[in-house]
């Protein structure tokens, strides 16, 4: 259903994004990615390694470092994708938030809300 591929959207050195192989059906789930989660306070090790650009925020005392395909989904403020955490099952579960045909970049908000557009980190720096 998915796979990585040479993203034009990405400027980082690996230049990767999560692609469809398939149609894909909006609400159909894409990827369940694993979670390894840590206390917010250890954050400040992470900082200082690449992995801060890839981690996600995992309710309001932790942080998480996505296992699977769940850090290389890229950014767009009109994503394709979206996602929710399961926290029973340690997870963080992406789903098609419009059709995405195959062959498509699938795009999630890295806001966590589809519709907002509030500037992210790496774009003040620009």
């Amino acid at each position: 259903m998915i796979e990585i591929k040479t993203s034009k959207l990405s400027n980082g050195e690996f230049n990767r994004g999560v692609f469809a192989t398939r149609d894909i059906k909006k609400g159909e789930l894409i990827h369940e990615a694993p979670v390894i989660p840590y206390p917010n306070e250890d954050h400040e090790f992470i900082e200082k390694t690449i992995l801060a650009d890839y981690v996600y925020q995992y309710g309001a005392n932790h942080t998480a470092v996505l296992l699977g395909y769940g850090s290389l989904f890229n950014h767009s403020y009109t994503p394709n994708a979206t996602y929710e955490i399961n926290f029973d099952q340690h997870t963080f579960d992406f789903y098609a938030y419009t059709d995405i045909q195959a062959g498509d970049e699938i795009l999630i908000n890295y806001n966590g809300d589809e519709d907002c557009d509030d500037i992210l980190w790496f774009m003040e720096e620009e």
